[in-house]
């Protein structure tokens, strides 16, 4: 994936990702961690199909994603929540569905029944400045996945929230079952703990441009040992 440098011609492209090869099973969570600029959001982008005006892919080409119910086989859900502050969370929640062409009767009966399992049931008629950040990073995962697509991108969605709301939301999150009913997720996150949490497998990707430079199943007996070999692999120089 190649994106041109800004202005002037003369400037060299800037190369976001080489030699990237991801593959994410039917199931499976897979979270993709990497420093600052290594182009974890681009792949997302590039998975989701949202790849920038004027970015190429040389050397090789993207397979889109195939929805066997038609239309996008992705959902994404970006950093910022992007609640509409004129709806209320039931409408809100609804918004992405009824963009895909969802019966409205149909998303609605399953937006409540996410509601009640998202942990949001009693708060349909909101407002979104009414609730707190967990919960409206809930509910926007819950806009995420209520189409149904069977792959869910998610990039860095609790990046925002602090320290001991983005733990609480982590533990909910593991407990969810994102991965359940045919589905495949990638997460991309900066934080190594949070991958070893939700992750199946962790992705970590180099400095600029983003290759792969480690594939890594997570154990479940007991995570420190993957827990140093994904920071040597984040940081193979030791900080020197």
């Amino acid at each position: 994936m190649t994106f041109p440098g800004a202005g002037r011609r003369d400037v060299p492209g800037v190369v976001a990702l080489q030699d990237v090869g991801l593959q994410v099973r039917v199931g499976e969570f897979v979270a993709v961690v990497g420093p600052s600029g290594c182009g974890k959001s681009t792949l997302l982008r590039v998975l989701a199909g949202l790849t920038p005006t004027g970015a190429t892919v040389t050397g090789g080409a993207v397979t889109r994603l195939v929805n066997p119910a038609g239309g996008p086989a992705t959902a994404w859900m970006p950093q910022r929540d992007g609640l509409l502050p004129w709806r209320r969370a039931l409408p809100n929640a609804l918004v992405g569905a009824r963009i895909a062409g969802m019966d409205r009767a149909v998303a609605d009966e399953r937006a409540r029944a996410l509601f009640d399992e998202f942990g949001l049931a009693g708060f349909e008629r909101s407002w979104p400045h009414e609730l707190s950040g967990g919960m409206r990073q809930r509910l926007a995962l819950l806009r995420t996945c209520l189409p149904g697509r069977p792959v869910l991108l998610l990039d860095e969605p609790f990046g925002a929230l602090d320290a001991i709301t983005r733990r609480r939301m982590n533990a909910w999150l593991a407990g969810l079952d994102l991965a359940g009913h045919g589905r495949a997720v990638v997460l991309v996150t900066h934080d190594v703990d949070e991958a070893l949490l939700l992750a199946d497998r962790v992705v970590v990707l180099s400095d600029r441009p983003g290759r792969v430079v480690l594939d890594l199943p997570v154990p479940r007996d007991g995570t420190q040992d993957a827990r140093r070999t994904l920071l040597d692999a984040l940081d193979p120089h030791g900080g020197s």
